[in-house]
């Protein structure tokens, strides 16, 4: 009779659970059919990482910024390619009393009544190597002087066919020089930026996927234990009628019907409040319902960590940066030294030159022209001016250095211990899963016991509540992992479970 009776109070169990279910809170049974709504978008989280990489506004702002980092690149390619300029005043008209140099050398003011026009077509070249600039002019200019009398022509035309003329500065900072080093180093690191942001987004889509994941989950299992709840409620109203339990166990199984109830309320708003960030995140406008499923496939690599240094120290972008920076110390040290002795620039300029009062004749049998000329800045007393810009350029340029050695400690550091989270955090989560397993086993062994009068309701609530947290426990062991995954992808710029690098073509 014993054995007929936990039959029968199993199937009462199980059928009122349905019942339970069936009368959970309006609210609550409409989130229930949300994720059964054939319209619901159904996401992994390789999937959610793949749209914020995609759409997400984290990634147009990172493309934005890449872009810009490109073209600012392009200008400074171009300086080192010729450029062609055209000049022109079309025309210079002036009718007005002014100043006029006589031939006698004194000054008079005269009327005048003159319009000029003014061409030139250049094409200059920087030199890289040297920091000059040579270049080839050709230009025409032509006066019209309406005070002459209408029998004389009343314009003429001066040109310069060809000249060609270098300006180069002697002893003194070469920027084109120091840029030629620098700005390919600034493009390149501005490129493994762009790659370690997509690893940011993957590591922050992974935060909100699994906010979003816990908040599902804790609906899920306030929803159970809702039904689970009102189920035993029932049931022991039942035996109390039969004066089989007491009135302080009814009381206690009412008391915890209406905390789960209440709980179940708070996981409502937790859920909808989670999706609505997730949404907002990976530039979703739909209201569709989301539904996530845990990962829990782990991917299986091992990662050594002198490897993981080695990777870090080749594709991530602070080690571009710290060179880039030993660089720039290094270009503004020699920029001091060349602005604190003797300055010099040299002038040669080399072309054919030739006036008429007619278009043709301008171009005919030109005359040559030159012209040479250099200038000096010698610093002969300035009080140690020179001296203390020296000085605080080499402090500056050994502080710079001080503080990247620092640095590049640090960053070794900092991967070293990431690769070391990461195991760690491997092994916990084998442990949380399996701990998962057993709190379920044990819960139901613990309600099958209770069910044949073997146990009280506290021991029941008791593995009710372990079995909750262990499952909590373990989607936040998964969340950990993720998380320690992605980072050490940053980290490195590495991917160890495929074994090739996050560095790829660039997306433009």
């Amino acid at each position: 009779m014993k054995k007929v009776r936990s039959l029968g109070l199993a199937w009462l169990f199980s059928l009122l659970g349905l019942a339970a279910a069936a009368q959970t809170p309006r609210k609550g049974a409409a989130l229930l059919q949300e994720a059964e709504d054939p319209n619901t978008r159904r996401f992994s989280l390789a999937e959610v990482i793949k749209l914020a990489k995609e759409q997400s506004p984290s990634y147009q702002q990172a493309l934005t910024q890449l872009e810009n980092r490109t073209w600012q690149y392009q200008t400074y390619k171009s300086n080192y390619l010729p450029q062609l300029t055209l000049h022109a005043t079309l025309p210079d008209y002036v009718n007005s009393i002014n100043p006029v140099v006589q031939p006698e050398g004194n000054i008079e003011f005269r009327k005048q009544h003159v319009a000029s026009t003014y061409t030139e077509l250049a094409l200059s070249q920087n030199i890289g190597l040297t920091g000059g600039v040579i270049s080839i002019n050709s230009n025409l200019k032509r006066i019209d002087d309406f005070m002459r009398p209408s029998t004389v022509s009343r314009h003429s035309y001066s040109s310069s066919p060809a000249v060609i003329t270098l300006r180069q500065p002697l002893f003194s900072y070469n920027g084109l020089k120091w840029d030629r080093r620098i700005e390919p180093l600034r493009y390149e690191e501005a490129k493994r930026n762009f790659w370690e942001e997509m690893e940011r987004i993957s590591i922050r889509a992974t935060d909100l996927y699994f906010m979003q994941l816990q908040s599902q989950i804790g609906f899920d299992i306030a929803s159970k234990n809702v039904a689970n709840n009102d189920t035993l409620f029932k049931i022991a109203q039942a035996r109390f009628y039969e004066a089989k339990i007491s009135v302080n166990e009814l009381l206690q199984l009412e008391l915890s019907l209406l905390t789960s109830r209440q709980s179940l309320e708070q996981a409502k708003l937790d859920i909808e409040t989670s999706t609505i960030r997730l949404r907002s995140y990976l530039g979703i406008t739909d209201t569709y319902p989301i539904r996530l499923t845990t990962p829990d496939n782990i991917p299986q690599f091992e990662i050594n960590e002198e490897i993981a240094l080695e990777k870090a120290h080749e594709n991530r972008a602070r080690m571009i940066g710290i060179k880039r920076e030993e660089m720039e110390a290094e270009r503004n040290m020699d920029h001091a030294q060349g602005d604190a002795g003797v300055n010099a620039n040299l002038y040669l300029q080399y072309g054919l030159v030739q006036q008429s009062n007619d278009l043709d004749g301008v171009y005919r049998t030109p005359e040559e022209q030159q012209r040479v000329m250099m200038t000096l800045s010698v610093p002969i007393m300035d009080w140690g001016r020179t001296k203390s810009k020296l000085g605080t350029a080499r402090a500056n340029q050994k502080l710079v250095k001080a503080n990247l050695e620092q640095q590049r400690a640090s960053f070794d550091q900092d991967v070293y211990l990431q690769v070391k989270r990461f195991k760690m955090l491997r092994e916990q989560m084998k442990i949380a899963q399996q701990a998962n397993g057993l709190a379920e086993r044990r819960f139901l062994g613990a309600r099958d016991r209770y069910l044949t009068d073997k146990i009280g309701i506290l021991e029941l609530n008791q593995a009710a509540t372990e079995r909750d947290s262990a499952r909590r426990s373990y989607v936040s062991s998964l969340r950990n992992f993720w998380d320690a995954y992605y980072t050490v992808r940053l980290q490195t710029l590495y991917d160890f479970e495929l074994n090739q690098p996050l560095i790829m073509p660039l997306p433009f």
